[in-house]
């Protein structure tokens, strides 16, 4: 038991957090407090590691500028594939452009969804936050449980924004990927890159699935959190207008 202590006081302490929001929120939202203290939370979250996310743009933004060298690799190095995929992570190196830094912002996350999904399946933390309820639906409700009620229709409206979310963020993945010339730091033209290609485009479907086995409260989290990451895709990975000067140079 003692090795799960920090999980426990993890959990504690959201609970506790939760609560009190809750309570902060019920005079304006009523029934439905519970729910927009799980949206504050994500959104504290991701305002926590939102200086993470500003790196991996940054990073983005450096593999983009080294595409023409990738590109020039590609042609040079066409029929050693390894030596290509060597010569690429060794540009990337030499110009501080990680592809491994950009999974931090999700990786990060992991740990505080396994926090929310213990509070709302067990009664650790002691808060009784298991009894609260979304449009009559309890917020540990999964869809194995039934879909009777308001369940349905609640679940089908969380799961066809996720999947929406998901089909944008893939598809943005996969002109990002053309733009650059590589997936995830491997040459587009190397061996295995069409199969890795294809999976990173399936990548933001695995919310969905993950949706299918978490309770209404973690749902909930999944879409906020999935919302807020297409939000600043569109804001911080907006394209940039191009300076006279970057102009002249190009010509």
């Amino acid at each position: 038991m003692l090795a799960f202590a920090p999980l426990h006081d993890a959990v504690a302490a959201a609970g506790t957090a939760l609560s009190w929001l809750t309570d902060l929120l019920e005079p304006l939202a009523g029934g439905m407090a519970t729910a927009v203290a799980i949206v504050l939370f994500t959104v504290a979250i991701r305002l926590l590691i939102s200086p993470l996310t500003v790196v991996q743009v940054r990073g983005e933004r450096r593999r983009a500028a080294l595409a023409p060298q990738v590109r020039d690799l590609q042609r040079r190095y066409a029929d050693d594939p390894a030596t290509l995929q060597r010569e690429v992570f060794a540009l990337y190196r030499e110009a501080g452009a990680n592809p491994i830094a950009g999974c931090l912002p999700l990786l990060l996350q992991a740990p505080f969804l396994l926090v929310l999904y213990r509070l709302f399946t067990t009664s650790e933390g002691g808060t009784g936050l298991l009894e609260e309820r979304l449009a009559g639906v309890p917020l540990g409700h999964h869809l194995t449980d039934g879909l009777t009620g308001a369940a349905g229709p609640l679940f089908a409206v969380l799961l066809a924004v996720l999947v929406a979310v998901a089909w944008w963020s893939s598809r943005r993945a996969r002109r990002a990927s053309a733009a650059v010339g590589t997936v995830a730091g491997t040459p587009t033209e190397g061996p295995g890159a069409a199969v890795l290609g294809r999976l990173l485009a399936l990548l933001p479907f695995t919310t969905v699935l993950v949706a299918l086995v978490l309770p209404l409260a973690a749902v909930i989290y999944l879409v906020t959190t999935s919302v807020w990451s297409a939000a600043e895709q569109a804001v911080l990975r907006r394209p940039q207008a191009v300076s006279a000067n970057e102009e002249v140079d190009r010509r």
